[in-house]
C-alpha cells in the first residue's frame, strides 16, 4: 500500500516534542517492514507560525513569510528523515518529482513544504495524487473532524465519517494565508475533490493511531 502521512507541527513541534519524533520513527519503519510505500510530510506547527510573525513584523510580504515558514518544516523533516536514515538522508526534497524519485529508491521519502502559497497539506495531498496513494493519514492535534472547532466550541460533535463535498462546508477559511491552520487547508480540499484520495484525520499525539488508519480500523475520521 502506498501512504502519505501527514505529521502535524501541531503535534511534534508545538511545543517541540523528540520523544515524539522518535515514535513516529519508530512507527514509520515498522510500516516499511510491512511492505507499506510511505510518503511523509512534515507541519513547522508553532515554530513555523513564530517565524512567520517575525518575518511580517519586519515588513515582508506573505510569499516571504511563507518561504520562513517552509524552512522550518524542512528541518523538521530532515531531523526526522536523519533519525529514519542517518545522514545520508539529510538531503530533504523541495519538489514532488524529487519527493517520487526518492519513494521509488527508498521506500520512505520525508519532506516538509514546497512554495509560497501551498501548506503541507497541499504538499500531502499533491504528492499523493501523484504516486497514486491507497490513503492519506493526517495525524493532528484533534480525534478528527468536527462540526466546528472544538477548541472554541463546547457543543462541537465529532464526525467518524464525511464526504469531501461535505467537509468543504465545515471550513473556516476558503483561501491560502500565511500560517493558516484548519483541519485541512482549502487548496489541498480542492485536490482533495477532484481525485477523492481515501483520507483519515486521527489524534497524532499517538502514533498508534497512524498503524490503525492504516490496518484499515475506524479510528478518527474518515474522508471520502
Amino acid at each position: 500500500m502506498k501512504v502519505v502521512i501527514r505529521v502535524g507541527g501541531s503535534v511534534i513541534a508545538s511545543p517541540m516534542n523528540p520523544t515524539l519524533m522518535k515514535e513516529y520513527a519508530k512507527v514509520i519503519q515498522r510500516l516499511r517492514g510491512q511492505g507499506h510505500k510511505l510518503a511523509v510530510i512534515v507541519g513547522g506547527g508553532e515554530p513555523a507560525r513564530q517565524f512567520i510573525q517575525i518575518a511580517k513584523e519586519i515588513g515582508l510580504t506573505e510569499p516571504e513569510q511563507d518561504e520562513a515558514a517552509i524552512s522550518v518544516s524542512r528541518v523538521l523533516a530532515q531531523i526526522l528523515a536523519m533519525k529514519l536514515g542517518g545522514l545520508k538522508w539529510k538531503e530533504i526534497p523541495t519538489s514532488v518529482w524529487v519527493a517520487t524519485r526518492t519513494l521509488e529508491e527508498r521506500g520512505i521519502v520525508v519532506m516538509g513544504g514546497l512554495k509560497p502559497g501551498m501548506t503541507t497539506d497541499t504538499v500531502a495531498v499533491l504528492l499523493a495524487s501523484k504516486i497514486n496513494a491507497d490513503l492519506i493519514v493526517k495525524a493532528t492535534d484533534q480525534e478528527g473532524v468536527y462540526t466546528k472547532d472544538p477548541k472554541r466550541y463546547a457543543d462541537a460533535e465529532k464526525l467518524d465519517n464525511l464526504t469531501f463535498d461535505e467537509l468543504d462546508h465545515l471550513m473556516e477559511e476558503d483561501r491560502h494565508k500565511a500560517g493558516i491552520h484548519q483541519i485541512i487547508d482549502p487548496e489541498a480540499l480542492r485536490i482533495l475533490k477532484k481525485n477523492r484520495i481515501r483520507t483519515m484525520v486521527v489524534n497524532g499525539f499517538k502514533p498508534e493511531n497512524v498503524v490503525a488508519a492504516v490496518r484499515g480500523e475506524k479510528i478518527g475520521t474518515t474522508i471520502i
